[in-house]
């Protein structure tokens, strides 16, 4: 048998977490938008990180009405905001120093250009 055609005590068969689907998707989302400067990453690692954590806490108050194979998604997605959080906010880390670092070097040259 499988996962879905399983019910719990009550007879009712066991459905699928809300958001699991929404944070595997944002999770991914995460992973590849922490390519463009990093902020893409860490928005939706953050959003798809609360949605899992709100799903993960739903599942393991009554375990028996949700299915198995959404609690792995879940924790697919949860591991793939984790990651797109990390990778992006060490993106926009280094973005925010690159401009800084080559700002002040820029500004060094033009008041060395202008005499001041």
């Amino acid at each position: 048998m499988s996962d879905q055609q399983h019910f719990n005590n009550s007879g009712i068969p066991p459905v699928n977490l809300p958001n699991a689907t929404a944070s595997l998707v944002l999770g991914i989302i995460s992973i590849v938008g922490a390519l463009c400067y990093g902020l893409v990453g860490v928005i939706c690692g953050i959003i798809g990180l609360v949605l899992a954590n709100k799903d993960r806490k739903l599942y393991q108050s009554t375990p028996e009405l949700y299915s198995s194979s959404s609690y792995s998604t879940l924790n697919a997605g949860r591991t793939c905001s984790i990651i797109g959080l990390i990778i992006g906010g060490l993106v926009l880390l280094i973005m925010i120093f690159y401009f800084i670092f080559f700002g002040a070097l820029f500004m060094e040259a033009f008041r060395n250009a202008k005499g001041y």
